[in-house]
């Protein structure tokens, strides 16, 4: 079972009032849309430094640095 853990953020008036208007839209709670939202930018953040990672290796296997990136992308 999965178990909810808490948090406290402090956001500007105008991203809070967007963050409203999109929860109020999408018929979700506050919680769930910043929920998605963390759960989007962690996976961008990984994918880059993934594509950053696998770059480096370039001159060493770029065949075997696009395999894996294409693979690691597959994935995600």
């Amino acid at each position: 079972m999965k178990t909810k853990r808490k948090m406290c953020v402090t956001i500007d008036a105008e991203i809070f009032e967007a963050v409203e208007k999109a929860a109020q839209a999408c018929n979700m709670g506050k919680s769930r849309l910043a929920q998605e939202a963390f759960g989007l930018w962690l996976k961008k953040r990984t994918g880059e430094l993934m594509a950053t990672g696998y770059t480096a290796m370039v001159g060493k296997d770029k065949h075997f640095a696009d395999t894996t990136l294409f693979g690691q992308k597959e994935i995600l």
